[in-house]
């Protein structure tokens, strides 16, 4: 069974940093993409980062692009967001994803549908940015 716990959510001051774990357990990490969606209140969910299986590529959303990097250690089935000069827009939710298959549906622009699915949701972290 494939299960996904985040951590590490808060509240941070603008400009400031936070990092993000999602745990892995019950499936072999490296099969999978791995990726970070957000939602907000009254928002649509949005993607913000997906990174390969291997770990070889990885790619972020306008929004974030910059400021947001993310890593994945297989060997410990951990996947971590690093945020740093955090704004007053990304206050959301944030999930992890494990999708079936090592490529990455979301490249920064909107999930693939077609060319993703996913096969496990964490169950989220807020995060939330004082001005």
């Amino acid at each position: 069974q494939v299960q996904l716990v985040e951590s590490g959510g808060g509240l941070v001051q603008a400009g400031g940093s936070l990092r993000l774990s999602c745990a892995a357990s019950g499936f072999r990490l490296d099969w999978y993409a791995i990726l970070w969606f957000r939602q907000a209140p009254g928002k649509e969910r949005e993607g913000v980062s997906c990174i390969t299986g291997s770990g070889d590529s990885a790619y972020y959303g306008d929004s974030v692009k910059g400021r947001f990097a993310i890593s994945r250690d297989n060997a410990n089935n951990m996947v971590y967001l690093q945020m740093n000069n955090l704004k007053p827009e990304d206050p959301a939710v944030y999930y992890c994803a494990a999708d079936w298959g090592a490529n990455c549906p979301f490249r920064g622009g909107t999930y693939d549908n077609v060319a993703g699915k996913i096969a496990s949701w964490g169950q989220g972290t807020q995060v939330t940015v004082s001005s």
